[in-house]
């Protein structure tokens, strides 16, 4: 059973799906990208509320970074638990949207039973920027490289073409760094959705640069389950956690084999195995 409404916050339109049985679970991002990539298996344990935040939300085009802090959209999410009246939920984030998760788990302690983080790097910060290059780098995947190299070529054009669509059109052309399958076309997944660029250019370009995860770290009280792919090559590589994963009070970490930047979607039936199990052994 599938449902869809919104709710508004400060003029923005917030849709949100809710599908599934089971223990509520909600995933930030944008409602339609993910409700498409997680499996209908997990569906049948978690009942999944896939929630925009302000970067996928009408109005596109407004410019106001202040309507962009990284406590405000904490607070939408704080906003639709409440409307659909929820009690603790398992909150879910993906890539930078991790960050949105981990923060929200530290700021309503009370209203996360688990905190489930993906294809996360501890900030997106020059240096894990260059981590990351050197990891592509010294992997040796030549057909990896030269399909990538191609859709660099195409990436400026592209993006002057289409700047509203700058976001999308990365993620799409990246695909080499983001896809185990290199020649993953991902666009399906994308169908529909709309940015705002500033929000994207300003949260994933500054706030998450420069974020310190263990700020208030203390706070988090829920066991906290990391999965990443071992062939992401969009984020910085693994062996970055190593420096903050012990700061954590109860931390899982889990790499899977043949993904890369989504393996709730590439390797679904082993993901929802290791997450389901632990949901079981943390309760």
């Amino acid at each position: 059973m599938s449902s869809t409404n919104h709710v508004y916050s400060n003029g923005f339109k917030l849709q949100y799906i809710v599908e599934g049985t089971g223990t509520p679970a909600i995933v930030v991002g944008s409602s339609l990208y993910y409700s498409r990539t997680f499996s209908a298996n997990l569906r049948n344990s978690l009942n999944m509320v896939f929630v925009d935040h302000r970067g996928f939300s009408p109005p596109y085009d407004c410019q106001d970074t202040s309507q962009f802090q990284l406590d405000l959209l904490v607070d939408d999410i704080e906003l639709i638990r409440k409307e659909l009246g929820l009690n603790r939920v398992i909150m879910i984030g993906h890539s930078g949207h991790a960050f949105m998760a981990l923060e929200y788990a530290k700021k309503y302690p009370d209203n996360v039973s688990h905190l489930v983080m993906m294809c996360a790097a501890p900030n997106l910060s020059r240096k894990g920027h260059m981590a990351a290059e050197r990891y592509l780098n010294d992997s040796v995947c030549p057909e990896r490289k030269a399909v990538l190299a191609k859709n660099l070529e195409k990436l400026p054009q592209a993006i002057a073409a289409a700047p509203e669509k700058a976001f999308i059109t990365y993620c799409l052309l990246m695909g080499p760094k983001s896809w185990f399958n290199y020649n993953y076309d991902a666009t399906k997944l994308w169908g529909g959705i709309q940015v705002n660029m500033a929000m994207f250019d300003y949260v994933w370009g500054e706030v998450f640069r420069d974020i310190d995860i263990t700020k208030n770290l203390d706070r988090l009280q829920a066991p906290a389950f990391l999965a990443l792919g071992r062939y992401d090559y969009l984020i910085p590589p693994p062996y970055m956690w190593e420096s903050v994963r012990d700061k954590f009070s109860n931390l899982t970490i889990r790499v899977f084999e043949k993904s890369s930047h989504a393996p709730h979607f590439e390797e679904p039936e082993l993901f929802d195995q290791e997450l389901i199990e632990w949901l079981r052994n943390t309760e």
